[in-house]
């Protein structure tokens, strides 16, 4: 059938495009998952998007076709929390290994996913490949305290595909947005979903309730899943899609600040996250925070599993 008919309505510009309901968002990105158009209408769509911007309704129809594709892992015991990590580290290093390792040291299993988006930053991919954590073969079940790695092509090639086309047109399409809001586990979970620029916080939290999910929202440290380890975000639980406030945001001066590496190398964030775990160092207190309300949330998950 193609989506040059989709382009038509979400191509007029900021001013004049229409948004499209949930079934025809997911049958549009449904066929530019499966390749069943040309590149040229795949640029269209990404570039239309990118100047239009997605509505809470559209998300929610890409995520119902990437959910119909993905590999998903298998059930584990305990919900499993899900961190994306495709941003890395600019400025700060990348901690999301950490909070990875902090939660499977409370047994909770950890699905860490990904792929580079940023060529010029420091992936979390690397440092935890210098940690020890080998990138999944498959979508096997995690064991409780288990981290898994997984690259994005791992659980869909074509997802990865259309993440790469940014490196093509230069521009983010809804695929980056999408893989911080998707659940690539077919048992219970909480996506730990983080937002940079604050019109996405309210995007991303009606995408969540549109689609009943279990998740954590917050601001996170350039992009990655983490709270920033110098001061506390704004954090947010949905369970079912019900929203409640977790924690407000951290304000006033700081009168401590976190010691954290110098450099931002995966050798130097690596060695970091060493101490840390090994109790040399304090795990800084906005993340010890996150640690917290994620297991509160696991919790929480299991009762209502076992609730009659």
């Amino acid at each position: 059938m193609g989506i040059s008919h989709y382009i038509k309505e979400i191509g007029r510009g900021k001013d004049g495009a229409r948004a499209l309901d949930r079934a025809q968002a997911r049958d549009l990105f449904g066929q530019v998952l499966d390749w069943r158009v040309s590149d040229l209408e795949v640029g269209a769509f990404c570039l239309a998007m990118r100047i239009k911007g997605e509505t809470p309704e559209e998300m929610a129809g890409f995520l119902d076709a990437t959910h119909e594709r993905l590999a998903r892992l298998p059930a584990s015991t305990a919900p499993c929390v899900v961190l994306p990590s495709y941003n890395g580290a600019r400025k700060l290093p990348v901690l999301t290994p950490l909070l990875a390792l902090l939660l499977a040291r409370e047994g909770l299993p950890v699905l860490i996913h990904g792929t580079a988006t940023e060529s010029a930053r420091v992936l979390g991919s690397e440092v935890l490949g210098l940690l020890g954590v080998a990138p999944l073969s498959d979508m096997r079940p995690l064991t409780p305290g288990e981290v898994g790695w997984a690259p994005t092509e791992l659980m869909l090639p074509s997802l990865k595909r259309l993440l790469d086309v940014r490196r093509t047109v230069g521009l983010r399409n809804p695929a980056h947005s999408l893989v911080k809001l998707m659940n690539p586990c077919a048992g219970p979970a909480i996506v730990v979903g983080s937002y940079t620029h604050p019109e996405y916080a309210l995007s991303m939290a009606q995408t969540f309730e549109l689609t009943g999910a279990h998740a954590l929202l917050l601001r996170g440290t350039e992009g990655e899943p983490v709270a920033d380890p110098r001061r506390q975000p704004a954090m947010d639980a949905f369970v079912a899609g019900q929203r409640r406030l977790l924690s407000p945001k951290q304000e006033g001066s700081l009168a401590v600040l976190p010691e954290l590496p110098t450099e931002v190398d995966a050798v130097s964030t690596a060695r970091y996250t060493q101490a840390v775990l090994a109790g040399d160092l304090p795990v800084p207190a906005p993340i010890a925070a996150q640690v917290r309300h994620l297991l509160a949330l696991s919790s929480q998950l299991q009762a209502l599993e076992h609730s009659p």
